[in-house]
């Protein structure tokens, strides 16, 4: 996905709530880093949800989602998902990083995404093969810090960073290859 195509998810998902977005997903990465690498910029879709009615996703996934006349029309989408899906270590909610969209009505449509260290730290608790590989290609970039990143899994909840910090240390060493 590219930042185009990332601002005009958000725009339209906000017309359709008419609500602030959390951004979750990997293209979340856009939101700092615009001109992100290609190799992290794969996806089609964006994972994202209502801030403050999040069991409105459904709505945005129904309207912009997989198999929509949106995606039909321009190659990607939208995929409403809740707050559930994002496993992010305690502060998370500080560090989001907020973008700004005009809207073509005139008003502002305003999108909250994951800060980059947190946005891999979820990737890697999901420990998916593509998690693994963008979470690489975050770490080569320069776009997050191994150290950081190790020092986040301690913030997951429910102990959990004991699980996640072999991953986070094993794609930190891959990276320095």
């Amino acid at each position: 996905m590219r930042r185009e195509a990332f601002e005009h998810v958000i725009r339209a998902a906000a017309m359709i709530v008419d609500d602030d977005l959390v951004l979750v997903g990997s293209q979340a990465i856009l939101a700092r880093f615009p001109d992100a690498p290609a190799d992290l910029l794969v996806s089609d879709e964006l994972d994202l949800y209502p801030r403050s009615q999040p069991e409105r996703a459904i709505e945005v996934d129904a309207m912009l989602g997989a198999g929509s006349h949106f995606e039909e029309t321009f190659g990607y989408r939208a995929h409403g998902v809740g707050p559930e899906t994002a496993h992010v270590p305690t502060g998370w909610e500080e560090r989001l990083i907020r973008v700004e969209v005009d809207r073509a009505d005139g008003g502002t449509a305003i999108a909250w995404a994951l800060e980059p260290h947190d946005l891999v730290i979820s990737k890697l608790a999901a420990g998916r093969e593509q998690d693994f590989d963008f979470a690489e290609g975050a770490l080569r970039a320069g776009l997050v810090d191994g150290g950081e990143l190790v020092r986040r899994c301690a913030g997951l909840p429910d102990g959990t960073g004991n699980e996640v910090l072999p991953r986070v240390e094993g794609v930190v060493v891959r990276a320095r290859r």
